[in-house]
């Protein structure tokens, strides 16, 4: 453990001292997917929502229940660091077990019937459900063609400081994530209600699409004011806000237009803050929504008639300057505009997305999406050395 901390200040220091290490030209000619960057398909899964909520994940979690089991060990080992005494963990689990109990229906149930399908404890699903609040960074586009054409796309970062493996170079939890990696159908009455590029065993949301009215991803922002202070008002009682990836499945699962699903990812008080980057079906119906957990501090709109044809975002407040050792908006924004409005399509976001340092070692996988077609797709990647960390 100290002696990958030791790489990692190394890395970073490096990085302070050296304008982009990692960067590159942006790159071109990458879809479809193929190469060293590309780990394979993700597999299709459909959840019935019209069975009880503790049934609806039963058919993934039996097919994914060893993965789901990997990556609950490894949350354990990390656990142990900390916590070196068996009974403080068990007493953890315990603890989280209970705040399952709290969560709002039909989150509870379900994540109930994933830990009894996947015989874990349900403390550790529950850790397993919330680590999207802490741990992630993250990279998303909505881009508008010449036809008003709307496209949406993301990288999913997760693992940051959970475990570098020094031997393989890469993030301990970021590889054993990928296995996990699903793209899923919830379906109503046999037919579909909006789709999702979705971890096993993880409820929430964090990329999705409402076929024919909207595309919707997230990402997190680091504040102060930040989801950890969210959980704890949630242990002590204080419970009037919602769990982001929550919100955003709520959102997919029954918001009916562009503007209600804006209006309510706007103005829904969080336990942490983050960015709701929603895209419509429409010329202009484009926005990243900055939010703190009370309030929206910023909504950045498409509009193509001013200049304005992509919105993009990382983790960090279009109107403060990223951090020099974590730069990935400046570099994506260059490659937008060298592809240019008129070239605008998946495949070139696919481009941006597979360029370092927006391709890193802490991506698991690339989301396209597009609103028209009802097109959702999710590729597993790779970031071959020499690669950023982050």
């Amino acid at each position: 453990m100290r002696a990958a901390v030791v790489v990692m200040l190394a890395v970073t220091w490096v990085a302070v001292l050296t304008k982009d290490p990692y960067g590159e030209d942006c790159r071109y000619h990458q879809y479809p997917p193929t190469g060293a960057t590309f780990r394979g398909s993700v597999p299709d899964f459909i959840i019935n929502l019209d069975l009880p909520p503790r049934e609806r994940w039963v058919q993934l979690v039996r097919e994914k229940k060893d993965e789901l089991n990997v990556i609950i060990q490894h949350i354990k080992k990390i656990m142990s660091v900390f916590f070196s005494s068996g009974k403080l963990i068990q007493l953890l689990e315990s603890k989280m077990a209970w705040l399952g109990s709290t969560l709002p229906y039909p989150f509870n149930e379900e994540i109930e019937g994933i830990a009894q399908t996947a015989g874990a404890e349900l403390g550790d699903i529950v850790v397993f459900n919330v680590f999207y609040e802490i741990f992630t960074v993250c990279t998303s586009i909505i881009a508008e063609d010449k036809a008003g054409k709307l496209y949406h796309a993301r990288n999913l970062d997760f693992g940051l400081f959970l475990g570098w493996d020094i031997k393989n170079s890469s993030w301990i939890v970021t590889q054993k994530l990928k296995p996990l990696m699903v793209s899923l159908d919830f379906q109503k009455n046999n037919k579909t209600v909006f789709q999702s590029a979705n971890l096993a065993g993880y409820v929430g949301m964090v990329s999705g699409i409402r076929p024919g009215i909207f595309t919707l991803t997230m990402n997190e922002r680091f504040s102060i004011d930040g989801g950890y202070i969210g959980v704890f008002e949630w242990i002590f009682g204080k419970r009037d806000g919602w769990w982001m990836s929550f919100l955003t499945r709520s959102v997919l699962e029954n918001s009916t237009s562009y503007e209600e699903a804006k209006d309510r990812l706007t103005n829904t008080r969080l336990l942490a803050p983050a960015y709701f980057i929603l895209a419509g079906n429409q010329s202009g119906q484009g926005s990243v929504i900055t939010r703190s957990r009370t309030a929206a501090l910023d909504v950045w709109n498409l509009n193509a008639s001013t200049g304005t044809w992509y919105v993009l975002e990382t983790n960090y407040d279009r109107w403060k300057v990223p951090l020099v050792v974590d730069d990935r908006r400046t570099p994506a924004m260059k490659c937008m505009n060298l592809t240019m409005q008129q070239n605008i399509s998946l495949p070139a976001l696919y481009n941006v997305l597979s360029t370092k340092p927006m391709l890193n070692k802490l991506t698991v996988s690339t989301t396209l999406m597009e609103v028209s077609e009802g097109r959702i797709e999710t590729y597993l990647r790779d970031c071959p050395d020499p690669c950023s960390p982050w």
